[in-house]
């Protein structure tokens, strides 16, 4: 996608294979900088502290992340000890461990001396297939896109979606706003109302920024403003990403997901989920009671973020002083309120028949394990 007018991924290897370069999405919207990831260390802390975040970037860099640690020491031991660690950085976006398990199956049997080069390789390749996966993804959406728009023919279709599942989530393209960067293309005149995405902004930070930098029609709102804008007859479809979806179609995402999928279902408001089937996990059958979730740290409710009028960016404090506060990064919306799963095979409805029979059509990495 654009950054400035020039197109950019997300991440990039460095071309003699010993860093990786992201954009540090900390600091959007207010500058775009580049980081420079040289060892494990640097990769673990990237995802940790969500220098990059989004489930396919995160799979893509760990992956990266043992490309770079088979270049200090390529033992077995220190390639457990990249895979261990990695793992253990974010709990919730099942695509991490996908990347990692790719990454193992492809390095175990070789001997250490070209690990290394077969590392990076593998990398590369889960890069560009996440690109090509979430093209694939966005012309499917882009056909939910052109029936509606046939339904509401003569005006503006208007779509909400929450948290950030665009280009800065995935390597490019991204999961839910692929369908919308093709639109775009297409011709279809549509709009964006982007929540904000409390506790860390992304839909503010992020979704917003990328969406300008695209051209994308679009208007920030509250996290809690979705169930009055549906009232009022405001939104046509509410598209959101996902972080891990269950083999019946729970969906994992964001936190606030499945108060929208509540009041896209009391207002007759289609509720999408883009779903590359790197996410689907289908060693989890009950979603609301196996699915991990992330609790973060308390300070990120308890304060913000932003840019003062003098253009520097502080941290300021919400609560009072003493507040406890719980900050759980996710959420699970049944299967039962999710009106279509769109994924790089095609559009199916969230049940176990319809999963299963995808993947058995096709079989991929989401059938791993």
């Amino acid at each position: 996608m654009k950054v400035d007018g020039t197109h950019r991924r997300s991440l990039w290897p460095a071309d003699g294979r010993d860093a990786l370069f992201v954009i540090d999405q900390r600091r959007l919207p207010h500058e775009c900088v580049v980081a420079r990831l040289e060892d494990l260390a640097a990769v673990d802390a990237a995802i940790c502290q969500m220098t990059v975040r989004g489930a396919p970037l995160i799979g893509a860099t760990a992956a990266y992340g043992v490309a770079l640690q088979m270049n200090a020491d390529a033992g077995d031991a220190a390639l457990d000890l990249a895979l261990q660690r990695l793992a253990a950085t974010r709990p919730t976006a099942v695509n991490l461990r996908w990347a990692l398990e790719r990454q193992a199956a492809r390095l175990r049997p070789l001997a250490p001396a070209v690990r290394a080069d077969a590392a990076w390789d593998e990398a590369d390749a889960i890069a560009d297939a996440d690109v090509a996966v979430n093209r694939a993804l966005g012309a499917h959406g882009l056909a939910l896109l052109r029936t509606l728009q046939r339904q509401h023919a003569g005006r503006r279709l208007n779509l909400l979606t929450h948290c950030n599942a665009g280009w800065l989530a995935t390597v490019d393209w991204g999961t839910a706003l692929a369908p919308v960067y093709l639109a775009q293309a297409a011709g279809l005149d549509l709009h964006l109302w982007v929540d904000e995405t409390r506790p860390r902004n992304q839909g503010a930070s992020l979704t917003a920024w990328e969406l300008g930098q695209q051209g994308v029609a679009h208007t920030l709102v509250a996290d809690n403003a979705g169930g009055h804008l549906m009232q009022r007859g405001l939104v046509d479809a509410v598209i959101v990403g996902c972080d891990r979806v269950s083999a019946r179609g729970d969906v994992a995402n964001k936190i606030g997901t499945y108060l929208k999928a509540l009041a896209a279902r009391d207002n007759g408001v289609p509720f999408w989920v883009a779903m590359p089937l790197s996410t689907l996990d289908r060693r989890v059958s009950d979603g609301l009671r196996d699915i991990p979730i992330e609790q973060r740290d308390a300070r990120e409710v308890t304060h913000l973020g932003g840019r003062g009028a003098d253009g520097v960016v502080v941290e300021v404090q919400l609560a009072p002083d003493g507040t406890s506060a719980l900050n759980p990064a996710f959420d699970v919306t049944p299967a039962r309120l999710v009106d279509a799963l769109i994924t790089e095979r095609g559009v199916v409805p969230a049940t176990a028949e319809a999963i299963a029979a995808l993947t058995r059509a096709a079989p991929g990495p989401a059938d791993d394990g």
